[in-house]
């Protein structure tokens, strides 16, 4: 959990009451039920938690919210992510789809859809991967056609959490069919109710995180009111790089619930004997621990970190959160398998939670983009950040001994001919 000296009071209270939610509200019953794909989606428990008043709690009251910052949302998040995978994307489902209406969304739009969702009337979905690719985002080839006052959709998107009961889908179409577009420019983010040719046609059999109504979603010449549009038409690449902070984010700080794994598997080191004391006087199950638990600290140091950068709007705020999911989901796998090793074979078994957690924890490091990606963004990030502007520390370049070395400083073809000749 994180600790007093990084929270403020207003921290510390929302910690204590969503903690107090998920030890008194949530019924290991509905765990169970929806490990084994007994339940679909979790309604109740969305409504349970828009009742506290839990849902959105970065928005503006005016909506629902609570007008907290990023960093109590993400304290938040570890608490809830104790609940596991499925449990914790349908409590930051509302923050994700909401961010949307939130930051481009009109008065209408929000009065429509974000209020209700807050309240949990309305349930929400995001919808992103299409069956052609994960990553490539921008060559989406779901269409919205514009006809006078509504959108024709047509396409289909897969992966989507909460297709089998979501009330509305945000969803990205591709509405600039100029073949020489640039692809920021081909897109367009829609809010599709569910209704006539919206359709959840297959839904996943899972290695974990079930019981979230994870599915694919086809979409056959579907109206859409045009009011329906978030931000202007073709300007999706907007909105999506908007949601990618609240996507990874909210991943980042939902893995930090790994750690009900980690305090379960200590509790067990405690007491279970071998060779005439409790492996946790073994200097093996020792150094797990310590590993384990300094790297959950270092992945929450992260993404408070990261948290705070966006609460202030500082520049790298978008890497840091690229950073923050990379490696706090990286740690998370790590924790839970340090958590299974220290109880072995038991581990293992439905005996305990460990094998569950393992499974769900998997699916961290792929969705909201894939911890290769997140490289890929971080590296470019940095690159940018340090060849854009002036060095503002001290160039330790001319430290060197031999600095003046300039024959040995070859960068360019030029520079090759300026030391060697033609």
């Amino acid at each position: 959990m994180f600790y007093d000296s990084m929270m403020t009071d207003a921290e510390k209270a929302i910690q204590a009451e969503v903690r107090a939610f998920v030890r008194d509200d949530v019924s290991p019953d509905l765990i169970r039920a929806m490990d084994k794909d007994e339940i679909e989606y979790p309604r109740e428990y969305v409504e349970k938690l828009a009742e506290k008043n839990l849902l959105g709690l970065r928005f503006d009251p005016k909506w629902g919210g609570r007008g907290l910052p990023w960093t109590a949302e993400v304290i938040a998040e570890e608490e809830i992510g104790v609940l596991g995978t499925a449990l914790g994307c349908a409590f930051v489902m509302p923050s994700i789809v909401g961010e949307a209406l939130h930051v481009f969304g009109t008065e209408t739009q929000k009065e429509k859809f974000l209020k209700p969702i807050l309240q949990g009337k309305c349930i929400c979905a995001e919808a992103l991967t299409e069956p052609r690719g994960g990553s490539d985002f921008f060559g989406a080839t779901t269409t919205a056609a514009l006809k006078d006052d509504h959108f024709i959709v047509n396409g289909q998107k897969r992966f989507v959490v909460g297709a089998t009961e979501a009330d509305v889908f945000l969803v990205y179409c591709r509405t600039n069919f100029d073949e020489n577009a640039h692809k920021y420019e081909r897109i367009s983010a829609l809010l599709i109710e569910r209704g006539p040719g919206v359709e959840t046609e297959y839904q996943y059999g899972l290695m974990g995180t079930r019981g979230g109504g994870t599915g694919r979603l086809v979409f056959r010449n579907v109206r859409v009111p045009k009011e329906n549009l978030i931000s202007d038409m073709n300007t999706g690449s907007l909105v999506f790089h908007q949601m990618m902070i609240p996507e990874r984010l909210t991943s980042a700080a939902a893995s930090l619930g790994v750690r009900a794994g980690l305090d379960l598997a200590l509790r067990y080191s405690d007491k279970r004997f071998a060779f005439g004391k409790t492996i946790r006087k073994y200097q093996g199950v020792n150094f797990m621990v310590a590993d384990a638990i300094t790297q959950l600290d270092a992945a929450r140091a992260i993404v408070y970190m990261a948290a705070r950068a966006v609460d202030t709007g500082a520049s790298n705020a978008r890497r840091l959160v690229s950073e923050a999911k990379k490696f706090a989901t990286d740690a998370a796998w790590k924790i839970a398998n340090k958590a299974m090793q220290i109880m072995g074979g038991i581990g293992y078994t439905e005996v305990y939670p460990i094998e569950k957690i393992v499974r769900d924890i998997r699916l961290t490091q792929i969705w909201t983009g894939t911890n290769e990606i997140m490289s890929l963004l971080i590296q470019h990030e940095y690159y940018r950040e340090i060849l854009s502007s002036p060095a503002a520390m001290r160039n330790v370049e001319m430290d060197a001994r031999g600095a003046d070395g300039g024959p040995e400083k070859c960068f360019t073809d030029e520079d090759m001919w300026r030391v060697h000749g033609d």
